[in-house]
């Protein structure tokens, strides 16, 4: 049966002390909401809605640039969990398959487990995910007779028998959009925050005949995000989780610890990162690449073979072919350089095409920028620029062609020819003592002055 993710991102998120909405703070280079998403493709999703409020806009916006088939509504009140799943219900209309609701600030959810409750909605009509609390705290406790959930206490009204059970509510819920939505418009508001409990649908179910039950996953996984120090704490979590699957993976990490990945990081076996590397968000790199100490990538592609860094960064639209080289200090945006080819040294390449084998000199530049808009560069296979090269955007240089050091390149240069832009050097004989001479004469006569 098809599914559907609702996801609850209304919250502000006070405990943050931040003017942005606490589900896009990032985790793992993504915004928080993004490891919801992630965990319910486990599912297959064939929709999913997300809850905004608080910065909605800017909610909207940062989810679309993930996935531009997310249904957003809006609960412009903050009346209770129950009531932002209502505000799924029109969006969910004509949907009569299963509906996982999931929180935007929860990011450590695994595919397994919401599989897992999957799996037990062939037994039961609904299935809550909980878990054995350490320190149960005041969270909402589950209670059970043998398989079934009969229903939700909260802390603050559990009596103490009830605060001594440790199993606990995680909030995440699964159901059919029919028995879902059915609940949830029963569900009063008639308690102290006059607000409308999800946990109250459990309850529900129970008196009128239907059958639920409680899936349970490892504490971990339910770790809420509502202030600076548990998003310091999930970063934590998030990277010591990456790296392990990262070796395990067949991955080298010369120094883990100083390692630092995205939630979409994708490195294949044999790849080999040295110590202080940072993978920021859409960054694939292939077999037997090596990425080499100081360096940060993001929005990139790295062929296999290619060497990376030391202190190099790809940007977005970076994409380096196999056994291609980027060495220090090399910056690369937008770009795509051939097979074998090498940027190696203090170079900035932007909007660029370079093709197989060419090399880049030190210090060249690609002035793609003049102002309003951005031009493209082509170089093309066994090219050779010189070092300190301008290449003034858009420009074509052919294959075999070279740049003499030191050139401004402005048009384009054809099929092995030697382009040479640079002023003819002049010899002032003398010149430098005169000059020196002067600016001391000029700077004595000030400190007199003073």
């Amino acid at each position: 049966m098809s599914t559907a993710l609702i996801i609850l991102a209304a919250g502000q998120g006070t405990r943050m002390n931040s003017d942005l909405p606490k589900v896009l703070h990032k985790l793992g280079g993504v915004p928080l909401f993004a490891h919801a998403l992630a965990a319910g493709r486990a599912l297959d999703a064939e929709k999913t809605v997300l809850v905004v409020g608080y910065g909605g806009d800017d909610v909207a916006r940062a989810a679309h640039a993930i996935d531009p088939d997310i249904v957003i509504v809006e609960q412009g009140e903050q009346l209770g969990t129950g009531h932002a799943v209502a505000q799924a219900r029109g969006a969910m209309r004509d949907f009569e398959g299963e509906v996982v609701v999931l929180y935007g600030d929860t990011p450590f959810i695994r595919p397994q487990t919401l599989r897992a409750m999957a799996d037990a909605r062939a037994d039961f009509d609904l299935v809550v995910l909980g878990f054995e609390a350490t320190g149960p705290g005041r969270y909402g406790r589950l209670i059970m007779n043998g398989p079934h959930l009969k229903r939700i206490v909260e802390f603050k009204n559990a009596d103490a028998a009830q605060k001594k059970i440790t199993f606990c509510n995680s909030g995440i819920k699964m159901a059919s959009a029919r028995v879902m939505f059915d609940l949830i418009g029963r569900v009063e508001s008639e308690n102290a925050g006059g607000e409308y409990y999800l946990t109250d649908i459990v309850e529900i179910a129970n008196q009128r005949g239907l059958s639920a039950t409680a899936v349970s996953c490892d504490e971990a996984e339910t770790l809420g995000v509502n202030s600076r120090q548990e998003l310091a704490a999930a970063e934590a979590a998030f990277q010591k989780r990456a790296r392990a699957d990262a070796l395990e993976n067949g991955v080298a990490l010369t120094a883990p610890d100083t390692v630092f990945f995205a939630l979409d990081t994708v490195l294949a076996r044999d790849v080999v990162v040295e110590p202080n590397v940072v993978f920021g968000a859409g960054v694939t790199v292939d077999s037997g690449a090596l990425i080499r100490a100081f360096s940060h990538l993001e929005g990139c592609h790295v062929g296999s073979g290619a060497i990376v860094g030391p202190y190099a960064r790809l940007r977005p639209g970076a994409d380096l072919s196999k056994d291609a080289r980027v060495g220090n200090f090399v910056e690369l945006k937008n770009s795509a350089i051939g097979e074998g080819s090498q940027v190696n040294h203090l170079a900035y390449v932007g909007d660029t095409t370079i093709g197989a084998h060419s090399n880049i000199g030190g210090g060249a530049v690609t002035c793609n920028f003049d102002g309003v808009s951005k031009h493209r560069t082509i170089i093309g296979d066994r090219a050779f620029i010189g070092s300190d090269t301008m290449l003034i955007a858009p420009v074509k240089i052919g294959d075999e062609a070279m740049t003499a050091s030191g050139s401004v390149i402005t048009k384009d240069v054809p099929d092995g020819a030697l382009a040479v832009g640079r002023a003819a050097q002049k010899i002032f004989p003398g010149g430098a003592r005169k000059l020196f001479e002067k600016y001391k004469a000029a700077k004595a006569g000030r400190g007199k002055s003073q």
